[in-house]
């Protein structure tokens, strides 16, 4: 089984995305294809209106995996906060196996954190609530044998200031040192708060099963050994207690040699922020990773030069499973647990 992670940077449609469609199709389709995904998370898909719809549809989405194995795969969606596809980056995952649930979580583990704005202009002393702009998208799959994979789809936030009133003068320019400040300090309270979430989730699932079979993946925003890697992974020598060792996740790139180990690349520095971990009982039929980084360009420039790139200045990263049974290998072995 191969469980696969890409953030495609807002897919959209030309009007919207600044080039066309079949464009970006012609590039990402070979991409994905690579991935030969039996399970695939993406972030950053937009929906569109479609007339006679209410709700707005994927159509995007479903025009590039035309022609593609994934076309046909199950589906499942997030966006924000259980309100329909929203227009930017919803979360999917598309599964060639069933998908037997799947539910959307946002605020139902760690209400958003409060914050009364320092450098606002003009200062209300309003204190607001700091919430997060997409969900968890937790799925449930069925594997053969009876048994269920737990798959959670994740895309945090970036580390990019958010807004602060008053303080800044373009989209990228602030009128103060003070206002950035704050903005970039909003961002990281959103990231660290969300991954809290995200270990409570893994909480859950173990508190019912302590060995469920759990994949956490996506754009993390972060590299390994942050606070927010950390907060996820709930090392043992972090929880400082043996006994909690299964209650930890593995960071599967780490088998990534250290040239390779990279996903995105921005003024020439190359970063891991997408990411694959395991629970300890998934870890055991873990085989291979691999991060598709041959083609990726340089995205401080790309911005810089106002390009639209047809492809993504994230690299998809795919790792690869063994979950056969005993009678799939015609042998007498049991599966591992």
């Amino acid at each position: 089984m191969r469980i696969a992670t890409f953030n495609l940077e807002s897919l959209d449609l030309e009007s919207k995305a600044g080039v066309a469609l079949e464009t970006r199709a012609a590039v990402l389709r070979p991409a994905l294809e690579r991935l030969s995904a039996d399970v695939l998370c993406l972030q950053e898909v937009n929906a569109q209106h479609l007339a006679g719809h209410k709700e707005r549809q994927l159509i995007a989405l479903d025009r590039l995996l035309e022609g593609t194995p994934y076309q046909s795969y199950a589906r499942a969606t997030a966006s924000a906060g259980g309100r329909g596809l929203a227009d930017v980056h919803n979360l999917v995952t598309l599964s060639r196996l069933p998908i037997v649930d799947h539910r959307e979580v946002l605020h139902d583990l760690v209400a958003p954190p409060l914050h009364t704005s320092i450098t606002e202009e003009p200062h209300s002393g309003e204190r607001r609530e700091v919430r997060f702009e997409r969900p968890l998208l937790l799925t449930e799959i069925a594997l053969p044998g009876g048994r269920t994979l737990c798959v959670i789809n994740v895309h945090l936030r970036a580390p990019i200031a958010s807004p602060v009133a008053g303080q800044k003068s373009a989209p990228f320019a602030w009128r103060s040192a003070g206002g950035w400040a704050e903005g970039f300090f909003l961002s990281t309270l959103k990231r660290e708060a969300q991954v809290l979430e995200l270990r409570l989730l893994v909480e859950e699932l173990l508190n019912n099963d302590v060995a469920k079979l759990i994949a956490v993946a996506g754009d993390f925003n972060a590299e390994d050994y942050s606070s927010t890697l950390r907060l996820a992974v709930a090392a043992e020598e972090d929880l400082g207690a043996s006994q909690l060792a299964m209650r930890t996740l593995v960071v599967l790139d780490r088998a990534i040699s250290a040239d390779r180990r990279w996903s995105v690349l921005h003024h020439g520095r190359q970063q891991m922020l997408d990411h694959i971990l395991a629970s300890r009982s998934l870890y055991g039929h873990f085989r291979h990773i691999e991060v598709h980084n041959e083609g990726l360009g340089d995205e401080a420039i790309g911005y810089g030069k106002g390009l639209h790139s047809a492809a993504s200045y994230h690299a998809p990263v795919v790792a690869e499973f063994e979950m056969l049974t005993a009678s799939d290998r015609n042998e007498s072995l049991p599966l591992f647990a």
